[in-house]
């Protein structure tokens, strides 16, 4: 298991990383002054509001609020956590990120340089090889020519042939015992529990590569040709293979689409492959299992609008109202989920090869159905709303369900639906839905959803300052809306992230490390941090705080920095510094006169006092 990434390697990574050419490769910059300037990738719009600042290496859309470093940027556009945005800007200067031992959290993470991926992508091109070249090979081209696929579309997909036999990739890979035990914890081989025999998992089937968000090979799946079963068989979980957090086709759908709008959910591997083949290349399929809260979660976070395309028949529709259940809770604002079910006995690959890709596209913008239009018709389907048990009925259903979606506008809207179809008032609803949600330990209350931690930092004793969030209206600006009730430190931490030189005239700073500051606290961090490493910047800085309440703090003032007057900003700063300083020392001489009337103080506590007595009097 890989561990902590040390800090230093993050600061001499962003220090080597041109922000610049990171988003210039995702994103048609246009230089304006000393600045970038493009059409944000972030949200739709037609006017460039997003801006990238060499000097700071830094960027910030104005329209949208999104913004951050190099790091931040990479994460949020191509949809990578932190290690994984580590290991993209690492990977592209050529260097390996190191990992330090020990880990803050017991989270299982899928390891950054696991043996396995290296041995899942040499079984990925051996199974491509046997595809081309392998004696057996017949069988699994003729069904996919049947199928109609090109060359083009299964090199895309990478898709391959497992010869038939027991043991090829064990002669392929010529195993010792510890290759061997790698690719038996990569899924590619089974054992037979009782003679503990070992054995080539995939046999005489087509082999579908799963990658993941960077395109690594994760894992397999194969389709039967001959009579074996069962007809699809997936890798079973590895350390980097979960099905309940993976998508087939979501890497190959973004790689050839760099501004999806949409993505449509289907059942299988062949269902993606055949609507790529008419040119509908944003398909994905779940893994053998029913749409998750996490597979809506990443699908969100690629696009606004989510598809779901199953079959008529009863498993098409159940599929689909799990993916409905799962949707709820994760449908804010701006977001939109939508149900096409298709004739019964049909599936896209069939149905798009009988009617052709116009007439499929049709299908989709016109007979898919709203969430809010599939809710209803599938809660009332067999419910009589001509009586008042039916009514009730219907109420008791929709309540605790309509009450798990975040987004105020859609809730209140579904509430009101709600009141129409049963003739309760939207008032008495709301109580039984506050009331149903209290009483039931499978919803969050609704208070979980009106104040995320990411909203804001707190101090308890100065207020709460708002955080940009991408896809937020833009707000007031800072300095017009904080200035007035903006605390001394929040000012100084701002000053100091723009103008780091200024902690080199710092001294002692943690005689003022107010121990209930917590802006206070930030600061000293702070200024040790550049004064141990004055050619940091402020990119550096907000990556040591990554994820966490102060680094969402710094990162909203770094975004606001061109908002803020020069004028005086070093006399200003000096000053807080001063100010920090002499409570720091006032509450010192009070501790140690505190002191002296219990106990007798030490000659170096009596000195410190006499000290201290001093400086008050200049």
């Amino acid at each position: 298991m890989a561990g902590l990434i040390p800090q230093d390697f993050i600061d001499d990574l962003l220090h080597r990383t041109d922000i610049i050419d990171v988003v210039s490769e995702r994103v048609q910059l246009k230089k304006s002054g000393r600045n970038y300037t493009a059409c944000c990738p972030f949200h739709q719009e037609k006017t460039p509001s997003f801006s990238v600042s060499p000097d700071k290496q830094f960027y910030y859309c104005f329209g949208c609020g999104a913004g951050g470093n190099a790091l931040g940027f990479v994460m949020d556009h191509d949809h990578l956590d932190f290690p994984q945005a580590v290991d993209t800007l690492a990977s592209r200067i050529g260097v390996e990120v190191p990992r330090e031992q020990g880990r803050r959290d017991n989270k299982p993470r899928q390891p950054a340089h696991s043996p396995l991926y290296a041995i899942l992508q040499d079984a990925c091109q051996y199974y491509q090889q046997a595809l081309k070249n392998h004696p057996a090979r017949q069988s699994a081209v003729t069904y996919l020519k049947n199928r109609g696929l090109s060359g083009a579309i299964a090199r895309d997909f990478q898709l391959g042939f497992a010869p038939p036999g027991w043991d090829n990739l064990r002669k392929h890979f010529n195993t010792d015992e510890l290759l061997e035990k790698h690719l038996l914890e990569a899924g590619l081989l089974a054992e037979n529990e009782e003679s503990k025999r070992r054995y080539d998992r995939f046999r005489d089937r087509i082999i579908f590569p799963i990658r993941d968000s960077r395109g690594r090979v994760i894992g397999f799946g194969g389709r039967v040709l001959g009579d074996d079963k069962p007809k699809y068989l997936n890798s079973p979980e590895t350390p980097v293979f979960h099905k309940s957090q993976e998508l087939y086709g979501l890497f190959e759908a973004r790689s050839f689409n760099r501004q999806l709008t949409e993505i449509i959910v289907v059942e299988g591997y062949m269902d993606v492959i055949a609507l790529a083949q008419q040119g509908l290349r944003n398909a994905v399929a779940t893994l053998g299992t029913s749409t998750s809260g996490e597979h809506i979660k990443r699908l969100f976070r690629v696009v606004p609008r989510i598809i779901f395309c199953f079959d008529g028949d009863n498993a098409g529709r159940k599929a689909a109202w799990r993916a409905l259940e799962s949707a709820l809770e994760h449908m804010k604002d701006g977001l939109q989920a939508q149900f096409m079910f298709l004739p019964e006995g049909s599936d896209p690959d069939v149905l798009i090869r009988q009617e052709g890709v116009e007439a499929f596209q049709a299908r989709l913008s016109q007979q898919a159905y709203s969430l809010s239009d599939y809710f209803f018709n599938q809660l009332s389907e067999e419910i009589n709303l001509q009586s008042l048990e039916g009514k009730a009925h219907l109420a008791s259903l929709a309540i605790p369900l309509i009450e798990r979606i975040p987004s105020t506008h859609l809730r209140q809207l579904m509430q009101q639906k709600l009141s129409q179809l049963t003739e309760i008032s939207t008032q008495h609803l709301h109580h039984q839905s506050q009331t149903a949600v209290k009483q039931s330990p499978d919803y969050p209350p609704l208070d979980a959803y009106a104040a995320q931690p990411s909203d804001s930092f707190t101090d308890n004793r100065q207020g709460s300052y708002p955080l940009p969030i991408r896809q937020q209206p833009r707000r007031q600006p800072l300095r017009d809306a904080q200035k007035s009730v903006e605390s001394p430190n929040l000012t100084a931490l701002r000053t100091l992230l723009h103008h780091p030189e200024l902690a080199q005239k710092v001294t002692r700073s943690k005689d003022f490390a107010a121990e209930d500051d917590l802006y206070a606290q930030l600061l000293v961090s702070i200024l040790e941090a550049l004064q141990k490493s004055p050619d940091i910047g402020y990119s550096q800085i907000i990556a040591r705080w990554h994820g966490t309440e102060q680094g969402r703090l710094l990162r909203s003032l770094a975004e606001k920095e061109w908002l803020i007057s020069a004028d005086n900003l070093e006399q200003q700063f000096f000053d807080t510094i001063d100010r920090l300083a002499q409570r720091q020392r006032e509450r010192t001489i009070q501790q140690l006169i505190a002191k002296s009337r219990t106990q007798e103080l030490s000659d170096e506590e009596k000195q410190l006092l006499r000290d201290l007595l001093a400086q008050k009097k200049q």
